[in-house]
């Protein structure tokens, strides 16, 4: 990584050397536009376009700050309906909302964060306008999506670069889905953590049926196409089974007819029950709706490999797009598709980039211990020692904390490690972890913690002033297919049924950010209610 070269290989911004900045430097590539609608504002700086990024960006007074979101993406997703886009209950488009509003106030550049100088407080971006390919066991790919392109794993081909300064900065660039290092799974699996995951979910499950219903297809090999996979045994692995079994139920069964007794639909988990999150009795009408409806469920099972191709077979091509999942307990067996969803890693940025702080920032980092010079030693900033998530405190501010190997220099306290606060960098969301408490990351927690420190810098009160964060649980909820739900709130208070599913269903539309998907949310139910899903292949 660029971060991890020595002090002489870089320029005078603080920032690595290498032939492109020189290039563009050559060219005079500047923000003077952005810079010029600034005025006497601080310019706050987003890493992400998620639920921290994004709804930080609509929270800031814009006659305080003039909010700059950068990220590779141009859109926010709503990610708590995703499931429902990818069998078609809902348009691609109802869970998006652009950066770009025209009423948002809120600039944007689409692009990598490379690197910080917290010193200078500068942050080199490069361009992510083009998919470039992504290079993964010596091959040449294409990410599923942008946000979930390894940056670690990038081709040599790089983007244009720039740099742009900030007064404050709030990272917010989100985890990607872990994998654990499974032999073939982020080459062949299928996540659901983007809109573009939804439609190549969707374009499967279809093309899958469309194989089967050929009269050249074998039983064997129909069996196969039509076992469906899930991953994770948490809410968006829950949720996507049941609306994948709705589709197959309710429209797919009537298209497909004979092709209904084939359909298998198995959830896969490590761990000892699904739905952890739950109480016993709530997990436990889960499970006998999902036996009722012919769901498996297979739990403290752990999966070593996922490969295309049949097992046995010697030509992938032949196999009507399957895949092999070998598992320990079951051995080798033939899937149609799999759907991966175990949870989060740290992103590539901050596992790799942020490792080094180049220059300490003086001006604006905060000792805890005072030491007689902070700027002669090397810092870093301070992680969990499990997750890698950035520690910061009930304000969200980063914490610096001596690199491995550094010693500090004359402590005046009896404290035997000296800690560091920046003033003015901010993490959110899933990279963010509270030395208080660590939170869940879900969506809920991202979308009080962005409102809560968008309140805190309006009011000017984020120096470290009033009270901290506190996050207020209002409940989790899971779709179970069948227009049915649990839900469990805050006190102990449990829904289940169709009760569950409406309450449901309300609280994601009032969770909408746009009037527009407002609208339209409902108006897709009301048209696939009546004429079906859509279940055309593109």
């Amino acid at each position: 990584m660029k971060s991890m070269l020595s002090s002489s290989a870089r320029n005078t911004r603080g920032f690595p050397r290498s032939p492109v900045w020189k290039d563009l430097l050559r060219r005079g590539v500047s923000t003077k536009e952005l810079d010029a609608t600034k005025g006497d504002r601080e310019r706050v700086v987003i890493l992400g376009s998620g639920w921290a990024g994004f709804v930080l960006s609509r929270q800031l007074d814009k006659k305080k700050f003039q909010p700059v979101v950068v990220s590779p993406r141009t859109y926010f997703v709503f990610t708590p309906l995703l499931a429902s886009t990818a069998v078609g209950t809902l348009e691609f488009r109802t869970t998006l909302e652009s950066v770009r509003a025209r009423s948002a106030g809120v600039e944007f550049f689409q692009g990598w964060a490379d690197d910080v100088n917290f010193n200078e407080k500068r942050v080199l971006i490069e361009d992510a306008t083009v998919r470039r390919p992504l290079q993964l066991s010596g091959k040449a790919f294409h990410a599923a999506s942008l946000a979930e392109a390894d940056q670690s794993q990038r081709s040599k081909k790089k983007g244009q670069v720039f740099d742009l300064t900030y007064d404050k900065l709030v990272i917010a660039v989100g985890c990607y889905s872990q994998t654990f290092g499974t032999p073939g799974v982020k080459e062949n699996a299928f996540f659901l953590k983007d809109v573009v995951d939804a439609r190549k979910i969707r374009k499967r499950i279809l093309e899958c049926f469309e194989t089967a219903s050929l009269p050249t297809t074998s039983d064997k090999l129909r069996d196969q196409l039509l076992n469906f996979a899930v991953v994770g045994g948490g809410p968006t692995g829950v949720e996507f089974a049941a609306e994948l079994f709705d589709l197959c139920h309710e429209d797919l069964k009537k298209l497909y007819p004979t092709l209904i007794p084939h359909i298998k639909i198995t959830i896969y988990d490590v761990a000892p029950k699904i739905l952890p999150m739950f109480d016993s009795s709530l997990a436990e009408y889960a499970l006998n709706l999902f036996r009722r409806d012919g769901i498996q469920i297979k739990t403290e099972h752990h999966i070593q490999e996922l490969r295309p191709g049949l097992p046995g077979s010697s030509n992938p091509n032949t196999d009507g797009g399957c895949f092999t999942l070998r598992t320990k307990e079951d051995g080798e067996f033939g899937v149609g598709m799999c759907v991966w969803s175990t949870g989060l890693m740290m992103n590539p940025f901050i596992q790799n980039a942020l490792d080094d702080v180049h220059t300490y920032p003086t001006s604006s980092a905060h000792l805890a211990n005072e030491l007689k010079d902070p700027s002669a030693q090397k810092w870093s900033l301070k992680r969990h020692p499990k997750t890698g998530g950035l520690m910061v405190d009930d304000h969200f501010r980063v914490k610096l904390i001596p690199r491995s190997g550094s010693q500090p220099t004359s402590p005046t306290s009896t404290s035997s490690t000296p800690e560091a606060t920046m003033q003015d960098v901010f993490a959110l969301g899933d990279v963010a972890v509270l030395e208080k408490a660590q939170l869940p990351a879900t969506a809920q927690v991202a979308n009080q913690e962005a409102k809560w420190l968008g309140k805190k810098l309006n009011k000017g009160e984020i120096q470290g002033q009033g009270e901290g964060f506190n996050f207020k649980n209002l409940g989790v909820m899971t779709y179970l297919g069948n227009m049915k739900a649990i839900m469990q709130a805050e006190g102990g208070t449990e829904v289940k049924g169709r009760m569950a599913w409406l309450i449901w269903r309300g609280a994601y539309l009032t969770q909408t950010v746009s009037w527009r998907n407002k609208l339209l949310i409902p108006i897709y139910w009301s048209i696939n209610w009546i004429f079906g899903r859509d279940i055309s292949r593109f």
